[in-house]
């Protein structure tokens, strides 16, 4: 299912639940300039949901007397689990709303907000239940998930932007790998939020200073079902359910025919957009920990970096580490630093005396060969990987991203055209040794390297170092593979050869041999290098003296049922 669909089917599911819009007075007129909004999804499986909202009265509008807040459709919920104040004056006026469907009423009295004045509103409920639903099963564990939509106020009465904030705070127990967040639909800042840990809770957090009071934005966040009791996640609801605990509970069925036809195809909807949305979420993750350039090589600066090695560049464009540490070996290999004793499992030989050329990588590259011990190895390998980054960071500091990746791509377009250039093989391969490492820094040098070396391949002599099975005598040997004369008059002896599809597979089979034997699995090597170079911010431990919180009306439809509306009236 395509994101234009899924879309297509909220926007049906949003227009069934209109009859939920409230009834607001036309009269009313003021800004909201600040919101914050977090939800935040506690280890019993509740929901605690939090408003801060600045009101700014138009001069000559009638005072603000009411805040309205829609909650979340299917949810139970008490009033007094709820607390509010404003301008940090308490409110005790909070009952069911008269205005807004499956809402809650605020009464400011007596510090309700003149025309012309500004007023900050505080509210906190607790205790939501019914807010988190069934995912799927991925990487072998169920995760469940929770959707909302933030309270929003009548267009006719809320005007100007909104720096709005919104969070979504999950449960105690996560690792940096678990957690999942949704793209957000209609949301006008960045899709991709903030991401971090209030200690041992991960949170998300979008923010934008041209979000609207009347907005309707749609979040979503899962995470595996183990950290809340099963008898918590609920099942998409055909209404609501309120009960107040104070009065020893009473229920309120919300809505007629309508409602629950609407209520019946939303929750449909829901099942398929979670699924979908679940799908991404897992996409996401793995794609971002694979990401392990940090964001701030992104931020554009001026011109084209130049200089940048082969190994260097394919950092930049954020090639798979396996390929980038193969791109290291041939480097030392072609340098007579080191030779490959077996390929599977690798292990290398180093060559006395070190070559004086070698790069810092390159140094740190053989220097992690020297234990035979696999997790120390590994470990030294992330550390190589960690500080090739910083260096590609450092380098890249008030040069152009988007230039600079632009300026080598058509450095390995033209090492392609280097080695295809010439007809005779011997020429080749005299090209393809000076091209060979940017060739390989090529996203698509698998299938390229299959489609171009289709005959025989006249290999450098240093050839024998990377591949053990290969024989450089003249007799040939090995694997099959043969040698031959090259021409007379050249001067030299002999030139291994190889078939083309040989070739190119050696070469690709070097890559997943260094993926499987010396890392181990590529997504957890990278996430751990990530973790270093990219790593999910940290929450700064300031405290805003809130009480801690979630977010706003958690639509468990997608939208259904969920009029969120208010706010003077």
């Amino acid at each position: 299912m395509s994101k234009k669909v899924v879309t297509v089917f909220l926007m049906i599911c949003v227009f069934l639940s209109l009859n939920n819009s409230p009834v607001t007075g036309q009269s009313y007129s003021f800004q909201l300039p600040s919101a914050q909004v977090n939800y935040l999804i506690e280890s019993d499986g509740t929901a605690t949901i939090e408003y801060i909202y600045v009101f700014s009265n138009d001069n000559g509008a009638p005072d603000i007397e009411f805040v309205d807040i829609g909650m979340p459709a299917g949810s139970t919920y008490s009033y007094s689990d709820m607390s509010a104040t404003i301008d940090e004056q308490a409110i005790t006026h909070i009952q069911n709303s008269e205005y807004v469907s499956n809402g809650v009423e605020f009464g400011l009295g007596s510090n309700a907000i003149p025309a012309g004045q500004t007023g900050t509103f505080h509210a906190v409920i607790r205790n939501v239940s019914g807010t988190v639903f069934p995912g799927t099963a991925e990487e072998q564990e169920t995760y469940v998930g929770t959707q909302f939509q933030p309270n929003y106020f009548d267009g006719s009465a809320v005007s100007g932007k909104t720096d709005m904030t919104v969070t979504i705070i999950l449960p105690p127990g996560l690792t940096e790998n678990e957690p999942r967040y949704y793209t957000p639909d209609g949301w006008p800042g960045a899709d991709e939020p903030e991401t971090g840990f209030m200690g041992d809770r991960a949170y998300y957090r979008w923010q934008s200073a041209d979000a609207r009071g009347d907005g309707q934005y749609l979040f979503g966040a899962s995470f595996p079902a183990r950290l809340i009791p099963e008898s918590a996640i609920a099942q998409p609801p055909a209404n609501n359910t309120f009960s107040d605990n104070s009065s020893g509970g009473i229920s309120v069925a919300i809505g007629n025919f309508i409602d629950n036809i609407s209520g019946f195809a939303c929750c449909g909807i829901f099942a398929l957009f979670f699924g979908w949305t679940t799908y991404q979420g897992v996409v996401g993750s793995k794609k971002r920990r694979m990401q392990y350039l940090p964001p701030k090589v992104s931020i554009e600066g001026h011109g084209i970096k130049r200089g940048l090695t082969a190994v260097e560049a394919a950092v930049l464009m954020q090639q798979p580490i396996d390929k980038v540490f193969t791109m290291i070996l041939f480097s030392v290999v072609k340098k007579n630093a080191a030779e490959v004793v077996t390929r599977d499992p690798l292990e290398i030989k180093l060559i006395q005396p070190t070559p004086e050329d070698l790069r810092g990588y390159e140094t740190d590259f053989l220097k992690a060969f020297e234990t035979a011990d696999a997790a120390k190895r590994r470990l030294a390998l992330q550390d190589l990987m960690v500080k090739l980054i910083q260096s590609v960071t450092q380098k890249m500091k008030g040069f152009s991203h988007k230039e600079t990746v632009e300026y080598y791509k058509q450095i390995i377009e033209k090492a392609w055209e280097h080695v295809t250039a010439e007809d005779t093989p011997e020429v080749k391969v005299q090209n393809l040794e000076e091209a060979m490492d940017w060739t390989m820094a090529d996203k698509d040098y698998e299938n390229r390297s299959r489609r171009t070396f289709t005959g025989p391949v006249f290999l450098p002599m240093w050839w024998g170092r990377y591949d053990p099975t290969f024989s450089t005598s003249s007799t040939g040997g090995g694997t099959g593979n043969v040698s031959v004369p090259r021409p007379s008059g050249s001067g030299q002896s002999s030139l291994p050869q190889m078939p083309g599809s040989d070739f190119a597979a050696s070469v690709v089979n070097g890559v997943s041999t260094f993926s499987a034997g010396v890392i181990g699995n590529l997504t957890n090597f990278t996430g751990a290098v990530t973790n270093k170079t990219n790593p999910i911010p940290k929450s700064s431990g300031r405290s805003s003296g809130r009480s801690g919180g979630g977010c706003a009306c958690a639509c468990a439809c997608a939208s259904c049922a969920c009029a969120c509306a208010g706010g003077g009236r």
